[in-house]
């Protein structure tokens, strides 16, 4: 498939670039409060943009840096659509924790095709296309077959927002576990945390607001593996900001009920 191969030199290249960065250090620059940007977010995103447009030019393309389109400016609906990530998990990087990825999907007209996710600080691939199955390094992977939160290990994502959003979360995460879950883990890199769901690490995994960038790949990445993907109120996921509810689909409704249930008044879906 020729969009998955431009995808793998997309995401080699970016990766590239913020592995330079990683090893030499790097200033961030604040966009608001706790959340930052870099010149290896920028130049990583030129990259991707680069390699993609140099095989398909009409393609359309969100980024989060500013390189092509923003998601408002971009109808989903599009036959050819690339939704990039050049550094998920940037706070991470900032903190030379190697635990980050670029992130690329492909849809057509609302539908996810592709996508890639490639951690270049330990040269992790998955990828998952359409009806052919997720894989992890080459291996084809599946969600956890736990049929029980007490069985099961959760995956949670904070926004930067401080205020209600933060509260709503860690009243989700009070919840989940009087219902005897056997943990909660925070990665801060919301491509790769949807990845740990499609390879059965996770049971589920939530977060109360995601951008496109980051959910696009991994959300197809979970649903090839066998998994369930909606936002927080059990809607179909947009390909718009939302909030994002993962699971291997036998938890599904047993967590769609608690973190519906604590969802921040002025969150939109």
């Amino acid at each position: 498939m020729r969009e998955l191969e431009v995808a793998r030199e997309a995401a080699r290249a970016g990766g590239a670039i913020l592995a330079g960065y990683f090893r030499q250090g790097i200033e961030m620059r604040a966009k608001q409060d706790c959340d930052f940007v870099s010149d290896a977010d920028v130049e990583s995103e030129r990259a991707i943009v680069d390699v993609i447009r140099s095989t398909f030019p009409d393609h359309v393309i969100i980024g989060e840096e500013g390189q092509s389109a923003g998601a408002a400016d971009v109808d989903p609906n599009s036959d050819f659509l690339w939704v990039i990530d050049p550094l998920d998990g940037t706070t991470n990087f900032a903190h030379d924790l190697p635990h980050f990825a670029v992130s690329i999907a492909f849809y057509q007209r609302s539908q996810p095709i592709l996508g890639v996710i490639f951690n270049p600080a330990r040269g992790d691939w998955f990828h998952a296309v359409r009806s052919e199955g997720a894989f992890a390094n080459g291996v084809r992977v599946e969600v956890a077959d736990h049929a029980s939160l007490s069985e099961t290990l959760v995956g949670v994502g904070f926004y930067y927002d401080r205020g209600a959003m933060m509260e709503a979360t860690l009243a989700s995460i009070r919840d989940l576990f009087q219902q005897k879950i056997h943990g909660i883990r925070r990665f801060g890199t919301a491509s790769l945390d949807l990845c740990q769901v499609g390879c059965g690490q996770f049971g589920a995994f939530f977060e109360y607001e995601l951008s496109p960038w980051d959910f696009a790949a991994g959300r197809l990445f979970v649903e090839e593996a066998g998994g369930r993907v909606t936002n927080c109120r059990g809607a179909d996921l947009p390909l718009t900001k939302s909030s994002v509810l993962a699971s291997n689909g036998k938890l599904h409704d047993a967590v769609l009920e608690i973190v519906q249930g604590n969802i921040p008044q002025q969150n939109w879906d």
